[in-house]
């Protein structure tokens, strides 16, 4: 007798119960946290210290990636990621930050000292301004903020295993994570122009 497979999680529940696992707060934890112990790692690696390793338990801690430390592990590699890591982690940070505060900002709009509901979108009234402001702000970087994340995260977790890690593939993840970086620099001039 074969057991019974588990009963599966349809689509649609699953994306509605992302933004509250625990799975999405340790990618945000991460990305809040990579770019200043990347920092904190940038001295320690030129004082000889064990920034890898700091950096790999971060990896391993947060995001599950385990890695393999290299036979010759040593500070050189531990300021390589460090320092190749910052334009994607300063990203990662700005991009959580940004996205996960829409989500408050939005749905607690009447709260806001800036809300005037007679002028801004879906006004005059206050329950229009806010079901407009909840929905398309509120909801939607609800649901999709964690699939931004997943896609950061991973970009993350790839760089810590092709730089600190004892394999090879260095070139497509530095290439991958610089990539994202620059996209992500270029997406943030007109945002920081609208704040």
């Amino acid at each position: 007798m074969t057991p019974e497979p588990a009963p599966r999680t349809s689509r649609p529940a699953a994306v509605l119960r992302k933004p509250f696992t625990a799975d999405t707060w340790k990618r945000v934890a991460y990305a809040l946290s990579a770019l200043p112990v990347g920092l904190l790692c940038l001295p320690l690696a030129l004082l000889g210290g064990p920034a890898d390793r700091v950096q790999r338990g971060l990896a391993r801690a947060l995001l599950g990636v385990e890695v393999e430390a290299p036979e010759r592990a040593g500070p050189a590699r531990g300021l390589a990621h460090a320092a190749l890591s910052l334009p994607l982690n300063l990203i990662a940070a700005l991009v959580t930050v940004y996205g996960w505060s829409l989500v408050p900002m939005n749905f607690g709009y009447p709260l806001r000292p800036d809300a005037h509901p007679e002028t801004d979108w879906g006004g005059p009234t206050l329950a229009g301004a806010w079901l407009t402001h909840a929905v398309p702000g509120g909801v939607t970087f609800l649901l999709l903020m964690p699939w931004i994340g997943q896609g950061l995260a991973a970009l993350q977790g790839r760089l810590v295993v092709a730089l600190l890690g004892a394999g090879g593939g260095r070139g497509p993840a530095v290439a991958g994570a610089l990539l994202t970086a620059a996209v992500g620099g270029a997406l943030a001039w007109p945002i920081l122009h609208q704040l």
